[in-house]
């Protein structure tokens, strides 16, 4: 009786090995939960991430550049967020930062928002008007690179600090004739405020004008890369499975925002989601490499864009910053993207 107990035992343990061998990978979003983080929740719900042996714990973030400090203190194993942040951590504490291994945002999100009537239509244009800014911001600290790209005056860009939810309002009321912006953030904030960013607002990204950045995408920590490279793999096989889905129906995707976070507010959301496709992810270079990787020779021309932002000193390689060697062949990672 007692070896038949023994056997059954032994049985139903090997039953259930996905169980026992799952990799729980803690990941911070960008921000709060939002309809461009889609995919994640796809991955979540379809079971992507089990299949690959993963057991992924999404949390809220703090900002995509919060991401890479929340990433190097430990206390996330993996999270969506900004290129740009981890060039600056690279170049100071090289070994230390997240390395970026599934590139989304292909164009940079910096832009100008203002309202038409102020006649902005050229980067001269920002010339004597005054622009609301958030102190510290990447927009901000890289518009001395983008001023000096498009041979403007620094002395006639008047500058107002302010905080991030008050350039909408102030931008609204005519104090400001222009804010320095995310502008996936921004068109949703003014759309929030009951304005229409597309019939009566100017838009003037800082990718059109000289300062062709990389931008968000899915980096890990350094010790998950070092020591679980098959989790990073099958985060970034799950992740990429799930934005081929979400590129070809976005209501599969906001099925899963709303199960993840049933307080969004889902019209704004799905619009944000597809916003996401059309402004930042999908371009000419995407659709020649696939979506999740980039080029070399840009990346190093944005480092050093960024080195000049920033005032680093040290330029770090491609290679700290970004290792395609996780990807999944370009075949499978030929997004289509088919507005639902």
């Amino acid at each position: 009786m007692l070896r038949r107990s023994v056997l059954s035992l032994a049985l139903c343990l090997a039953a259930v090995p996905a169980f026992a061998q799952q990799t729980t990978i803690k990941f911070t979003l960008g921000w709060k939960t939002q309809g461009s983080d889609a995919f994640l929740f796809v991955a979540r719900d379809k079971g992507y991430f089990k299949e690959e042996g993963l057991n992924v714990v999404i949390d809220q973030g703090e900002g995509s550049g919060a991401t890479v400090t929340r990433i190097m203190s430990g206390a996330y194993d993996a999270g969506f967020g900004d290129m740009n942040a981890i060039i600056q951590n690279a170049s100071t504490r090289k070994g230390e930062a997240p390395v970026m291994v599934y590139q989304i945002w292909n164009q940079p999100p910096f832009a100008f928002s203002s309202k038409k009537t102020t006649g902005i239509t050229s980067p001269k244009d920002l010339e004597g008007k005054k622009l609301g800014g958030s102190q510290g911001t990447p927009t901000v600290r890289m518009l001395p690179v983008f001023a000096k790209a498009n041979k403007l005056d620094m002395a006639k860009l008047n500058l107002i600090n302010m905080a991030p939810n008050l350039q909408e309002p102030l931008l609204i009321k005519g104090e400001i004739d222009a804010a320095v912006v995310f502008n996936i953030t921004s068109y949703f904030n003014l759309i929030l405020n009951r304005q229409d960013p597309e019939k009566d607002y100017n838009w003037l990204s800082f990718g059109d004008y000289g300062l062709d950045l990389y931008s968000n995408g899915i980096m890990v920590s350094q010790k998950l890369l070092k020591e679980n490279p098959k989790a990073v793999s099958g985060l970034v096989r799950a992740i990429n499975k799930a934005m081929i889905d979400v590129a070809k129906d976005q209501d599969v995707g906001m099925k899963a925002v709303v199960n993840f976070d049933n307080l969004v507010n889902e019209p704004v959301e799905k619009r944000r989601l597809q916003f996401s496709f059309e402004k930042l992810i999908v371009s000419p270079e995407m659709n020649e490499i696939g979506v999740g990787d980039l080029k070399d020779d840009r990346l190093k021309k944005s480092i050093g864009l960024v080195a000049e932002g920033y005032g680093l000193t040290r330029l770090p390689e491609p290679s700290e910053v970004f290792d395609r060697s996780f990807l999944p062949p370009k075949a499978e990672r030929a997004l289509v993207y088919t507005k639902k």
